[in-house]
């Protein structure tokens, strides 16, 4: 496959996953009356990955986030020079698919920017639970360093093949699952750029946090796998 080619899968996998994902919390956990919740937004996003892991995995790899291109690129899966080109598809599929999130809500007479927010992340004030920053910090570090982990196991040659994408959808469902009242889940800069463009104010303003943490925590659980798994095996996935 071409860069092109790669490149577009993943501007259109990381669109579904903010799409999708965002847009469950935006669209449907905003009523009560559905009863989605914290565990449907989790399950959201998980879906969003599962699925188009499948659909264009083949073709790219299915990242869908910069911080699991930084470490699959960390653990000795990917080449640096394709970098750019993933991170930047990615973060335009996360800001379209934001504004085209914000078009559809303002749809609705009773959605307001301001009140009902885009699924932003966000800590102190901009955290659902109001956590500390150093909270947030540590917990997306810790996430997404256990999620590349977890991506880099799947998709080693040596796993069960044809299950990556289930393990992963399953992964970043519990992520989420525990993550979404600390700084409503990141652990994917994209997905955190997206919004904050949309809302700006506090989550533009907070949104280093979310570039850093997810950076560090994906380069770290990359090395590590490499270090426990002693080889690097064909990927999968």
């Amino acid at each position: 496959m071409t860069i092109i080619q790669r490149a577009l899968a993943e501007f259109f996998g990381t669109f579904w996953l903010v799409f999708g994902g965002c847009g469950s919390a935006v669209l449907a956990a905003a009523f009560p009356e559905l009863g989605i919740g914290f565990a449907g937004v989790a399950l959201a996003f998980g879906l969003t990955v599962l699925t188009m892991a499948y659909a264009v995995g083949h073709i790219s790899g299915g990242h869908f986030n910069p911080a699991v291109t930084v470490g699959l690129w960390a653990g000795g899966r990917f080449d640096a020079k394709d970098i750019p080109a993933y991170v930047i598809a990615q973060v335009i599929g996360a800001i379209v698919a934001a504004f085209t999130l914000y078009v559809i809500a303002s749809g609705s007479p009773a959605y307001d920017l301001a009140v009902n927010g885009l699924a932003a992340n966000g800590f102190d004030a901009g955290s659902p639970g109001k956590y500390t920053m150093a909270a947030g910090l540590l917990i997306e570090v810790i996430l997404t360093g256990f999620f590349l982990f977890i991506i880099m196991g799947a998709t080693d040659g040596r796993a069960p093949a044809g299950f990556a994408p289930i393990a992963i959808g399953l992964a970043l469902t519990l992520i989420h699952l525990i993550s979404i009242p600390v700084t409503n889940t990141s652990v994917n800069p994209a997905r955190s750029t997206g919004p904050a463009l949309v809302v700006g104010g506090l989550a533009l303003q907070q949104l280093w946090l979310f570039w850093v943490a997810p950076l560090v925590g994906g380069a770290i659980g990359g090395i590590l796998y490499k270090v426990v798994a002693r080889t690097s095996p064909p990927s999968i996935y």
